[in-house]
């Protein structure tokens, strides 16, 4: 397994200087956002290392040769938006996008990308199924014939006031997983497996990885630490935020040497790609960077670097 970084962390860098950082910090690889250039909608998103909309021969040489000279493999392409946003204009962007995301992986020779399925969060599961079938089976159809895999994150993405109630993402847990495969049987259609969202939820971490071995195409580490009083205080029903931390690995409630072990019991030979999302290190540039070095130091233990 290599280890690497999602580069939504360093937005401040440019491509070139987000792989000489892996390689001077011992990565072997790292995710590469390509959010269409503009302001950001919330934190994290917004960050385009690789701009798909304006990729040409000289751009993709570019981006190759940066790879090859650094010595560090792009993990992926990552975009993570919401297409089955209630508003219109929000759902087509995110859609269209999405696939110029396909077509640049195709055209790097990258055989991955990360996404949210989406949702209407003020809709019921059963709600968004129609529009959810409607709106992927052309997407999974467009990745396929491009030979690009496409990997759902299981984020909720149920944090604040406008993601409530039902959250912005289907793809949380293994039941829906399972419909969803079953309705988009693609070899091309898996998950970007995240344990620390089936921590904050109250779910096993481990037992879905056995199941759906073949559909893990991509890790993200990142930790969540459970603040059990508040929990008690406010319930499971209450904002997450009350009660639930984003952490860099080692540092919440996720078992990471069950975590690998479990991983290792399947064959798993891709990439695993630290997420930061810890506020205790949102200070500063240096903050940042010292998250991933920690992150790193830790990890690195359970594999290849």
């Amino acid at each position: 397994m290599r280890l690497g970084f999602v580069s939504a962390i360093l937005p401040e860098y440019t491509l070139e200087q987000v792989f000489r950082y892996a390689r001077d910090a011992g990565f072997s690889c790292v995710e590469l956002m390509c959010w269409p250039p503009g302001k950001a909608d919330r934190r994290y998103a917004g960050v385009t290392h690789v701009d798909a909309d304006g990729l040409n021969p000289a751009s993709i040489e570019k981006i190759r040769d940066l790879a090859s000279i650094h010595q560090v493999a792009i993990s992926g392409l990552g975009y993570y938006p919401n297409p089955l946003s209630p508003d219109p204009a929000e759902a087509e962007l995110a859609a269209s996008h999405l696939r110029r995301v396909i077509d640049s992986a195709a055209r790097l020779g990258v055989g991955l990308v990360h996404s949210f399925v989406g949702r209407d969060p003020s809709r019921s599961v059963e709600e968004n199924w129609p529009r959810f079938l409607e709106v992927w089976r052309p997407i999974v159809d467009h990745a396929e014939s491009q030979g690009v895999k496409i990997g759902i994150e299981n984020c909720p993405m149920l944090f604040t006031r406008d993601e409530w109630p039902g959250g912005k993402n289907l793809a949380t847990t293994p039941a829906i997983w399972r419909r969803m495969f079953e309705a988009i049987p693609s070899p091309n259609f898996g998950l970007n497996y995240d344990p620390s969202h089936l921590i904050w939820q109250q779910m096993d971490y481990l037992a879905p990885i056995a199941e759906f071995r073949s559909r893990i195409f991509h890790v993200h580490a990142k930790d969540a630490r459970i603040d059990r009083a508040a929990l008690d205080e406010h319930g499971v029903l209450s904002y997450p935020k009350l009660w639930h931390t984003p952490k860099i690995p080692g540092r919440g409630d996720v078992r990471w040497g069950a975590f690998f072990a479990a991983l290792g019991d399947i064959g798993y030979e891709g990439d695993v790609v630290i997420e930061v999302e810890d506020r205790s290190f949102e200070g500063s540039l240096e903050a940042r960077l010292e998250s991933l070095a920690i992150s790193r130091r830790y990890l690195i233990q359970f594999c290849n670097g």
